[in-house]
């Protein structure tokens, strides 16, 4: 199976031949595999800080969308907003709910489509998506959806990985082994602020943006690959679908890549990726 999260080739037209509900079927099923939440944990600090970005507050109606296992939604509820987590993966919610009902915290957990919200209008005062919304095969729908949820004034926050940053560099390097289908916008176009202007701009006050670093921190680059070779979906069915020897050439260039990134020295990995941190303030 094919990998659907193109970052090889940042087209700027839809192919309309594409046939979107197929690849969102295989995309769903490639989050599904392994186990994100293993990885999606460590992210936590990028939802925190999209939160606080957002200026959310206690009492807001706050909605997370495509929210894996939950980073923002968590970040929201601590600060007392009343939160709905969403993800088309239930058994990511699932993780999420877990950790919810660890820190004692009141969210509501339903599977849903990003692309296709069942929320009337202007039913939230915020939206965020820390790295979810940025993956769905059309772009519009996502965009179209968290602005007409989200009351006149209200705000939009996101957390995108950038195509320069390491993540994209990663996801180039998996489509030169596993290609991801023809005509797909690629997911890291949401890093950049001319498509967030071109898919929100037309019903935003102001757009805000930053950009901004995360750091993956491992023991090694072969503790890394570990970890996203078993748990990080993307990764774990780009494997699967290659020949051991392409396998093994596909993890010497992941190597060479984290290697190339390290800040850590020679004893730790610590590799930056970079993100852009998007606040929209809906007219």
């Amino acid at each position: 199976m094919g990998l659907e999260l193109n970052v090889c080739t940042p087209a700027t037209t839809t192919d309309t031949t594409v046939d979107f509900n197929a690849i969102k079927q295989r995309q769903q099923a490639t989050w599904a595999s392994g186990d994100y939440a293993i990885v999606g944990t460590t992210l936590q600090i990028v939802g925190e800080m999209l939160a606080e970005a957002a200026d959310v507050r206690a009492g807001e109606r706050v909605l997370d969308v495509a929210a894996g296992n939950g980073n923002a939604s968590l970040a929201a509820a601590r600060r007392f907003a009343r939160v709905t987590s969403t993800d088309y993966v239930p058994h990511l919610l699932d993780k999420g709910a877990a950790r919810a009902k660890a820190e004692g915290l009141d969210i509501r957990f339903q599977v849903e489509d990003a692309e296709a919200l069942p929320f009337a209008d202007s039913s939230f005062d915020v939206a965020l998506s820390t790295f979810g919304a940025m993956f769905t095969p059309d772009h519009t729908r996502p965009a179209r959806e968290m602005l007409r949820v989200v009351r006149s004034g209200g705000r939009i926050g996101l957390a995108n990985w950038t195509p320069d940053g390491f993540i994209g560099q990663l996801f180039r390097l998996i489509g030169a082994y596993v290609p991801p289908p023809a005509g797909m916008k690629s997911p890291a176009l949401w890093g950049t602020e001319p498509h967030i202007v071109e898919l929100f701009g037309a019903q935003a006050a102001d757009i805000r943006t930053e950009r901004k670093f995360y750091n993956f921190r491992y023991r090694s680059a072969a503790h890394w690959i570990d970890v996203f070779r078993n748990y990080y979906g993307p990764v774990h069915k780009a494997c699967a679908a290659l020949d051991p020897a392409r396998q093994a050439s596909l993890t010497d260039d992941i190597t060479a890549l984290l290697e190339r990134l390290n800040v850590g020295g020679p004893n730790s990995l610590v590799v930056p990726s970079e993100y852009l941190e998007v606040v929209i303030a809906k007219k």
